[in-house]
C-alpha cells in the first residue's frame, strides 16, 4: 500500500508540473525489484591475497546475480533469500554451512533464520550439527511448525522428520578454519584470546509483490564454548522482516546486536520516528553500536537499499530493478 501511494504522489506531482520537462530534482523512478548480501563484516584485510580477493568478489557477484535473477523472474522475497543464503552456505569461503568455523571442542555449529515481512512470520535454528542448509531448516520450522525457534538435538530431529538433507560432520570440515582455531587456542594458552569473531552470511529481498523477505546463517565464533548462542538465529537481533518498514539482516558482534535489538530496532525508528532506512541504518550502526562491532544489510519498503557497518570492512552487495549491482568489500 505504501509503495502504491508512492507511485500515486510521482504521478501527481508530475501532472501538477505540467506537460513541459520535470525539474530533475523530483523526477522519480520507482523500484520493483530489490536485493542486498553479505557474507560478513569485520577486520578484513586489505592486504589480503589478490587471488582469494577475486575469489570473494566472485562468489558475491554470482550470488547477487542468481538472487537479481530470480527476482526479475517474479519469484518471491522468501523463495530468494532462502536459495541465495542456501548457495553461500555451500560455499567454503564463508562462515556458514560448508564454511564454517570450529567451537572449541572442534565441532561446527551451525545457526540459522528467516523471517517474512508479509506475515512476520519467522523461524530460527541453533546448534545444528548434521543439517547441510540450516536456513532451509529455519524455513521448516517456521511453515511446518507452530513454534519459532529449535535448537541442537531437537532441531536435528525434526530436520530428519522434515526429509532435508543431512550430511556427517566431516562434511563441514575446513582446514582453512581448522587452522584459525589452532591458532586461537595456542594464544588462548599465552592468554592472549580466547576468541576469534568470523562473520555470517544474510540476504534481504523486496520482490515485485511489494513482499520484504530476510535470512541469515553463521557458522559462530571460533572456538566457542558453553553453547553460546550470537544474534542471527535470535529474531529482532541478527534477523528481521516487516512489509511496512524493512527486510534486516546483520553480522559482527552478537553479543552487542542482542543487547541492543539491532535488526528490529531499524524497523522500529522507521515505523516510529518516520525516518528514511538510511537515516535509521546509520543511527543504529554508528549511534548506538561501538566501532568494530559489526554492519547490517537492509532493503526498505519502497526498494531503498542500506549497506551500514562500523568496522573496517564487510563483504556485500545490492541489487535492483533498476540497473543497480555492486559488490564491495571495503570502502
Amino acid at each position: 500500500m505504501k509503495r502504491l501511494m508512492f507511485v500515486v504522489l510521482c504521478l501527481f506531482l508530475s501532472g501538477f508540473m505540467g506537460c513541459g520537462e520535470q525539474p530533475e530534482e523530483v523526477v522519480v523512478d520507482p523500484v520493483d525489484f530489490a536485493i542486498a548480501i553479505h557474507g560478513g563484516a569485520g577486520t578484513i584485510d586489505r592486504e589480503m591475497d589478490p587471488e582469494l580477493e577475486k575469489a570473494y568478489r566472485k562468489a558475491l557477484e554470482d550470488a547477487l546475480r542468481f538472487g537479481h535473477g530470480l527476482l526479475e523472474q517474479g519469484a518471491t522475497s522468501l523463495d530468494v533469500v532462502e536459495q541465495v543464503v542456501r548457495r553461500l552456505e555451500d560455499d567454503e569461503l564463508f562462515n556458514a554451512g560448508k564454511g564454517a568455523v570450529f567451537t572449541h571442542e572442534g565441532r561446527n555449529e551451525l545457526d540459522a533464520a528467516i523471517m517474512d515481512g508479509a506475515t512476520r512470520g519467522c523461524g530460527s535454528v541453533t546448534g545444528v550439527t548434521t543439517v547441510k542448509n540450516p536456513i532451509t531448516l529455519a524455513r521448516a520450522v517456521m511453515e511446518a511448525s507452530p513454534h519459532v525457534f529449535f535448537t541442537g538435538a531437537g532441531a536435528e530431529v525434526f530436520a530428519e522428520k522434515m526429509g532435508l538433507e543431512k550430511v556427517e560432520p566431516e562434511y563441514f570440515f575446513n582446514q582453512r578454519r581448522w587452522d584459525s582455531l589452532q591458532k586461537v587456542l595456542e594464544r588462548e594458552a599465552d592468554r592472549e584470546s580466547d576468541t576469534e569473531k568470523h562473520g555470517t552470511v544474510g540476504c534481504v529481498a523486496l520482490d515485485r509483490n511489494g513482499h520484504l523477505a530476510a535470512a541469515t546463517s553463521t557458522g559462530g565464533m571460533t572456538n566457542k564454548r558453553f553453547g553460546r548462542v550470537g544474534d542471527v538465529p535470535v529474531i529482532g537481533a541478527g534477523t528481521y522482516a516487516d512489509d511496512a518498514t524493512a527486510a534486516i539482516s546483520c553480522t559482527g558482534h552478537g553479543e552487542q546486536f542482542i543487547r541492543n535489538t539491532v535488526a528490529s530496532r531499524v524497523s522500529a525508528i522507521m515505523e516510529y520516528q518516520g525516518a528514511t532506512l538510511a537515516e535509521a541504518a546509520q543511527r543504529v550502526i554508528g549511534d548506538v553500536l561501538q566501532p568494530g562491532d559489526g554492519g547490517l544489510i537492509a532493503v526498505g519498503w519502497d526498494g531503498a537499499i542500506a549497506l551500514q557497518f562500523n568496522t573496517e570492512g564487510m563483504y556485500r552487495g545490492a541489487a535492483d530493478s533498476s540497473g543497480r549491482f555492486e559488490v564491495a568489500i571495503w570502502d
